[in-house]
């Protein structure tokens, strides 16, 4: 293998040093055939891996080289931005369901260096030869805890059964007691295990014993308190999902509402408006438990219990992040019980008398038809904005490119003057449809 210029793509990454448990999984990979890395969610697993792979990989080779099997389109997005921010130089494709297969086909068709994607999809794909296995010499199964429990084994063990050239298989998983399939065909791993409990001192748990039993009135008072502080809201089920946020929304929170049976469009506004600030409340089912890489969410609120401790473990994974500190707050009706894997000693909230609605966003989000595929990139709606919407700098907040359309955080004081301004204007010659995103 190659030496890898880390120094260099940490400062892409504006990361100073590796952990620990990076630096041990590195070496790990580098030495040794099979590694199962167990780590903490917001640990740092996906560069831990990452790094490794791209060692792997050999400059001006067109084929595909590196597989990445996530369960989720989130995980599988997650993974492709931080390669992309890495900067080596190699081709990566995304393939997952609600993403266009006619997309994909084309990108597949000048092979990248690394494919991340789902299960499903990447079976598909293999099943039509829409790329070849035979220079495959890396797997990853990210968190392929989830996957299982998913139910991918067949397409799992479809993937994996196509892949004759292997000689490097890397398991990731933030959950102990979890078995590996004989499909996968591991012979003599080197297991890493940088668990330890459910406890994390980066992490306070507290509860809230809610006096009313849908508990909305309680959610709704524990958001006042918490303030404009970044935060998401866990249910059990997509219609309490959008339930719960009507009801915050009526009450005058400003929030979004995330869950699967959402269109990808509305999925990616979602998540957009909760990263640029759009929203510092995001309420959502399970689904964002895992492969949801935000940084500064400070609150977890359990608004349902979790249906069990590695759920638990998840959810609480997205504060608390890469140093940081959070809180989880469960909401317990008088009626529930803590499950046996929370301590019953945790700290209780106390709701002050009063209410005062937290201070609403000072950003807006535009919805911008044009993506990658168009050759618009974020260097382009910089200028566009600043040019034909006469905005400053500062008044330009964070911009997400996908490939057919992109999102652009403006500050709300100025979004109805910069629409009018750019309503005949055209962005790379071209008309485009914008608008608030929805």
């Amino acid at each position: 293998m190659e030496p890898i210029n880390i120094p260099g793509i940490l400062n892409n990454l504006g990361i100073r040093q590796l952990n620990d448990m990076q630096q041990a999984s590195i070496k790990a990979i580098q030495h040794d055939a099979e590694v199962i890395l167990l780590s903490a969610t917001g640990s740092g697993k996906t560069l831990a891996f990452l790094l490794p792979v791209v060692q792997s990989l050999v400059p001006g080779s067109r084929h595909v080289q590196a597989l990445i099997i996530v369960p989720s389109r989130e995980l599988a997005i997650q993974i492709d931005d931080v390669f992309r921010k890495m900067g080596t130089g190699f081709k990566a494709t995304l393939c997952y369901g609600g993403h266009k297969r006619e997309t994909e086909e084309n990108n597949l068709t000048q092979a990248p260096a690394l494919i991340i994607g789902t299960a499903g999809r990447l079976a598909d794909h293999l099943r039509r030869r829409n790329f070849t296995t035979e220079h495959i010499k890396t797997l990853v199964l990210d968190e392929f805890d989830k996957s299982l429990e998913l139910g991918f084994l067949e397409e799992m063990s479809f993937i994996i059964g196509s892949l004759k050239h292997l000689n490097q298989k890397i398991l990731t998983s933030a959950t102990e007691s979890v078995t590996v399939p004989d499909f996968v065909g591991l012979a003599n791993p080197v297991r890493l295990n940088f668990l330890s409990g459910t406890a994390r001192p980066d992490l306070d748990i507290k509860t809230l014993v809610s006096d009313d039993k849908d508990k909305s009135s309680t959610l709704f008072r524990l958001i006042c308190m918490i303030g404009s502080k970044p935060t998401i809201v866990f249910c059990n089920h997509r219609d309490a999902v959008e339930r719960t946020s009507k009801l915050l929304k009526e009450k005058g929170i400003v929030n979004e509402f995330y869950h699967g049976g959402m269109e990808q469009q509305e999925r990616d506004s979602a998540l957009c408006k909760f990263r640029n600030g759009t929203t510092t409340v995001l309420v959502t089912t399970d689904l964002a438990s895992r492969g949801l890489d935000i940084p500064g969410i400070r609150f977890i609120i359990h608004y349902h219990l979790p249906a069990g401790e590695d759920v638990f473990t998840h959810r609480n994974g997205r504060t608390a992040r890469m140093e940081e500190r959070g809180t989880a707050i469960l909401i317990l009706s008088e009626d529930e019980k803590l499950p046996p894997y929370i301590f019953a000693d945790q700290e209780t909230v106390t709701l002050p008398p009063t209410t005062t609605l937290p201070e609403r966003p000072k950003w807006s989000t535009l919805f911008i038809a044009a993506g990658r595929k168009d050759k618009v990139n974020k260097i382009d709606i910089v200028g566009f904005l600043s040019q034909k919407g006469q905005l400053k700098k500062d008044d330009i907040g964070l911009i997400e490119v996908k490939d057919f359309f992109s999102f652009a955080a403006v500050r709300k004081l100025k979004v109805g003057h910069v629409l009018e301004l750019i309503k005949n204007e055209k962005i790379k010659n071209k008309k485009v449809k914008i608008e608030i995103a929805r």
